[in-house]
């Protein structure tokens, strides 16, 4: 049986490094591309640390709290950094439609990979349990990996389905 404190980081860190990462490759390369700031990896930076100070604020409460915040900025910002750095719009493409395939059709521990011929980039979604919520709302816990470079960046995260049938992150 591991010590409560030690479920409880991991958590912390599972947390983070969803929001960070996730959020960072799916949500901070559009919109620094689409609001005319030029530089994706500033960009990326940016929205990925705030978006990650975000879900660390979420997170714990007193000093643990303020910790996290700052962890959760530091992981958001370098991981939106390295993703900007990196992903194009069609990379981003290949990825979002290799997600909805997985989230939608995927059954557990099987994903979908996606590449991009032009740039070489690749990656892999693969849903890791499927559940419903007491709300009867549908989700579905994921694993990601993109490779850029040949370095390989891995983030957890969490989708559901909206009633129109899309799928949303929510951490």
């Amino acid at each position: 049986m591991r010590p409560k404190k030690e479920g409880s980081m991991k958590r912390i860190m599972k947390a983070i490094l969803s929001v960070g990462l996730v959020f960072a490759l799916m949500i901070s390369v559009s919109a620094c591309q689409s609001n005319g700031w030029g530089n994706k990896q500033t960009g990326g930076m940016l929205i990925g640390g705030a978006i990650g100070g975000l879900a660390g604020s979420q997170i714990g409460s007193g000093k643990g709290q303020l910790a996290a915040t700052a962890l959760g900025v530091l992981l958001g910002a370098w991981a939106g950094s390295e993703v900007g750095a990196s992903l194009d719009r069609a990379d981003r493409m290949y990825a979002e439609r290799a997600a909805m395939v997985a989230l939608e059709t995927n059954p557990t521990r099987v994903g979908t990979p996606w590449h991009n011929p032009d740039s070489g980039h690749s990656g892999m979604i693969m849903p890791t349990r499927t559940y419903q919520t007491s709300s009867g709302e549908y989700c579905r816990e994921y694993q990601q990996e993109v490779t850029v470079g040949g370095k390989k960046v891995r983030a957890y995260g969490t989708a559901c389905r909206n009633p129109d049938g899309s799928w949303r992150i929510v951490n």
